[in-house]
């Protein structure tokens, strides 16, 4: 029995796939309303990761794997809260629930977030292209610089998971980049493939690492089922980095809309930035771009998944295979959108 939290999310709903396709037992752990599609024989359990006595309910003894993709991506000031309690103090019970059953083994998806890339102060569009950083699994968080919200949860919800380790759980962790997939894409990384849908105009010239999916997936089960001795450790998981224009072109094209064409220099998004915290202040509603969004890929950092490369056996798609993909999901779904799984 596999339990599962975060089963209506993108990188969740295809690792339930995946487990149903072996035909392993699945029990996944939803709030709100079940989802449309999924694949079909999966035991849902409706609650929170706040709930510590329905986590112990459901993470029994018949459980032999626990698969973390529960979390939340923001950036947003108002989330600062949610964040810690979703993915810090949502990692910790998931933990703790694990813990009252030694033989279980940990799969956790983390972020590359949490390697401890601080964001970048404005910078001077005119000078040279700075030469990309190379960060691996050694990387470490400096406690002394400036982190978002999301990165620091991030970084202490992997401290829960050290923490279980220190008291005897078998576990691993997974270092996404930014994650492709056919998903909701109002939510995280998913987001945009609704940017370059939607035909905006503006985006700034800035690096981002990215990856499929479909490989996240791969490389997660892999690690947590198919490698049962491998010690506690954390995996980069990146296909490459790519500046964030040429990918949005790449996606626009693909589902044969118009590609944003005008770059936002650096002088100008720090503007931006400003005004939208300020609206949000006086409105209430979500900023457009925040000061870490807009800052993030100036300085580009290119993440070393070779380990996991190693370890596994397995690779990364190219994007150009991913962004295709994506657009026959498009196609075969047949609406304004991709389709929606949470």
């Amino acid at each position: 029995m596999i339990f599962v939290t975060g089963g209506t999310g993108l990188i969740g709903s295809f690792v339930l796939r995946e487990l149903r396709g072996r035909g392993l037992a699945v029990r996944a752990l939803y709030r709100g309303s079940l989802p449309d599609t999924g694949p079909a024989g999966v035991e849902w359990v409706q609650g929170d990761l706040a709930d510590t006595y329905l986590l112990a309910a459901a993470i029994t003894a018949e459980v032999t794997h626990v698969v973390h993709c529960a979390g939340l991506v923001s950036y947003a000031p108002q989330d600062e809260d949610a964040l810690l309690q979703v993915n810090v103090e949502g990692t910790a019970a998931v933990v703790d629930a694990c813990l009252r059953h030694p033989a279980i083994r940990l799969g956790y998806v983390s972020s590359v977030a949490a390697l401890g890339q601080t964001a970048t102060a404005g910078g001077n569009d005119m000078q040279a292209a700075p030469t990309p950083r190379l960060l691996d699994e050694a990387a470490t968080w400096d406690l002394g610089a400036s982190h978002s919200a999301y990165a620091t949860s991030k970084y202490l919800a992997e401290l829960e998971v050290w923490r279980g380790v220190a008291e005897g759980l078998s576990a691993v962790i997974v270092n996404p980049s930014i994650v492709l997939g056919a998903g909701n894409w109002h939510r995280s990384s998913t987001q945009l493939l609704r940017y370059a849908y939607d035909e905006h105009r503006f985006y700034t010239p800035n690096q981002i690492n990215f990856v499929d999916v479909r490989d996240v997936v791969a490389h997660l089960l892999r690690l947590t089922l198919d490698l049962p001795d491998l010690p506690p450790a954390r995996y980069i998981l990146n296909a490459g980095m790519q500046p964030l224009g040429e990918v949005l072109a790449m996606l626009a094209q693909a589902f044969g809309r118009r590609p944003p064409s005008v770059a936002v220099p650096s002088w100008a998004a720090e503007i931006i930035w400003r005004l939208e915290h300020a609206r949000s202040l006086l409105t209430g509603a979500r900023p457009l771009i925040t000061r870490d969004t807009a800052r993030v890929g100036r300085q580009p950092v290119v993440y070393d998944a070779s380990k996991a490369l190693r370890t596994t056996g397995l690779g990364f798609r190219p994007l150009a295979e991913t962004v295709a993909w994506l657009a026959t999901t498009l196609e075969t779904n047949r609406t304004a959108r991709p389709p929606v799984v949470t």
